[in-house]
């Protein structure tokens, strides 16, 4: 299990993309790793745009980014939801303080934008939220997956793969 002993949090709001949730959960535990799903705090069971329901394991302001490894955040109409909750923008925001990897898709670039931490990093997402990436200072760039020190991102559920990859060998490179 390649992945084992390494802890990720998968964040969770209403209206995420199926599979840009689903796919990391199933693929992190298939490595190895403990995955917890962490919400808003808005609900107990978030409802995805196709809905299917996801129970959440804690609510962002009872973890803190020093209890994982990594923060995956999906996409879909959730991250609009999720930067209204200061507790999850503070989360994210902690984790790429920290150093920690920090994977968001699509849409997920808005919490990137929001937790103030896009200035001068190299970035993809979902092309609606090109200006809102630039705007929040970053490069923008349209490739499937892009990896800027600590920060992954990718454009859409076709992505997924590369984005699983990359997140993935970043989790065993920070062991060495």
């Amino acid at each position: 299990m390649e992945l084992k002993g390494k802890r990720i949090a998968v964040l969770a709001e209403a209206q995420y993309e199926d599979l840009e949730l689903w796919y990391p959960i199933y693929r992190l535990r298939e490595a190895g790793a403990e995955v917890f799903v962490v919400g808003s705090g808005s609900a107990e069971v978030y409802t995805s745009k196709h809905g299917y329901p996801v129970k959440v394991d804690a609510e962002a302001d009872t973890v803190d980014a020093r209890q994982f490894d990594a923060i995956v955040i999906p996409g879909g109409y959730a991250p609009d939801y999720m930067r209204r909750h200061p507790a999850m923008v503070r989360l994210v925001r902690q984790a790429h303080d920290q150093g920690r990897i920090v994977a968001a898709i699509c849409h997920a670039g808005w919490m990137l934008a929001s937790a103030g931490v896009l200035r001068g990093r190299t970035v993809t997402g979902f092309r609606s939220i090109k200006d809102d990436l630039v705007h929040a200072g970053a490069t923008y760039v349209d490739q499937e997956v892009v990896r800027d020190g600590n920060l992954i991102t990718s454009r859409f559920p076709q992505d997924l793969p590369a984005f699983m990859r990359e997140i993935i060998a970043a989790l065993r490179s920070a062991e060495s």
